[in-house]
Formats: C-alpha cells, structure tokens, sequence
C-alpha cells in the first residue's frame, strides 16, 4: 500500500467531512498516531481534525479516554471490547462527530495464544450513536505493513461513517409467480353419426366326434 493511497483516502475524506460539516478525533494505540498524521498531512486539515490521543499503555487507555480496567482485564488491549471502548471515548472527550481507534499488534512480538501478529481491532463511533468495528488479520507481513494496512482501513471506516446512515432497502413485493394451467389430454369425440361396432360373439359351433 503506497503512501499516495493514503494520501488520496485522507483527502477524500476530510472533503467529505468539510462538506457534511463533520469533525474528527482519533484513538490510536499501535499505530502511535499514523492515521492523525495522514489527516493532518493535508493542508487546511484543521477545519475537521480536533485532536488525536495515542494511548499506547493500558494505562492511557483509561486515563485518557475512560477504558474500564475490566474491560482490560477480561478482553484485553486488543479487542473488539476495548477498540469500541476506546472509539465512544474519544467521542466523550472531544467535542467532534466522528472518532476512530486502532488497537493491534503491529510485532514482530507481542502476540499470544488466539491472538497472532497482525491483529488489529478497529472501531468508528458517531454522535448519533452508531458503531462500527472490524477485526483484521494482517498476518505476519512486517510491522510498518501492520501498520500502514491499519491506516488504510481506520480512514475507510471513517469515510464510511461519514456519509451517514444508509436509509434501509425496500424490498418490493413479488408478483404472484404466473403458473400456467396444465393442459388435460383430451380423447377426441366421435362424431354422433359413426358409432362404434362392437364384435358380437360368433354362435358357438357343433363339436365334431
């Protein structure tokens, strides 16, 4: 993934949120700030980036954005528990609309049993109280690759957010499947002037002795 990919995802976006009014926070654990960084590489970002928070420690999970230590404890930094913790927190402590948050194992350690390197937790809360998670599995592919794949993915899920709920699909209601009648056979009439003969038994004959 190119940096020019970046680049033209965060331009995208942030004239998205220009247009929508919207402003952004960011809660990045294992990328240490990257997606802030690709935001405010365009000029004139600040109209829609507030701040961001890099909370690397647990710690700073929940002194700087409210994570509960239990959530730490009983799913872990790396979670879809913590990433939406994380996501609603930002939102609480910034006065924006959207919020992203990034949690993972970038490696190449840190990881443990169901939890390899290259997972990565994501999730994108609004004000109006919708929430988005995804999970991904990067595998090992290198830790700069882990975390510019990170990247990529928290700006699309922003830009997703951005552009408000989707009004839900109306199913139309389907026509009543045409079924054709099944033709009946029929037998062919007999004209009434041509009656059918029927053999009459011969008389029986005389045996001969």
């Amino acid at each position: 993934m190119s940096g020019s990919t970046i680049r033209a995802l965060s331009r995208s976006l942030l004239d998205l949120c220009r247009m929508r009014k919207l402003t952004i926070a960011t809660a990045e654990s294992c990328t240490g700030g990257l997606v802030a960084a690709a935001l405010t590489e365009i000029p004139g970002s600040s109209d829609v980036v507030d701040r961001g928070f890099i909370t690397y420690s647990n710690e700073a999970k929940h002194a700087m954005l409210g994570v509960e230590t239990s959530t730490l404890e009983t799913f872990g930094a790396v979670s879809k528990e913590t990433a939406t913790a994380m996501a609603f927190g930002a939102l609480e402590h910034a006065d924006v609309d959207l919020a992203v948050s990034i949690t993972g194992i970038a490696g190449p350690g840190g990881a443990t049993p169901g939890k390899p390197v290259g997972l990565v937790h994501l999730a994108v809360a609004a004000r109006d109280g919708r929430i988005a998670h995804k999970e991904c599995r990067f595998g090992a592919v290198g830790r700069s690759n882990v975390r510019e794949q990170s990247v990529v993915e928290a700006l699309k899920m922003l830009t997703e957010m951005a552009r408000g709920p989707q009004p839900p699909i109306k199913k139309r209601p389907r026509a009543a499947a045409h079924r054709p009648h099944p033709r009946v056979s029929r037998t062919p009439r007999r004209s009434a002037g041509k009656r059918r003969r029927t053999s009459r038994p011969s008389a029986p004959r005389a045996s001969d002795s």
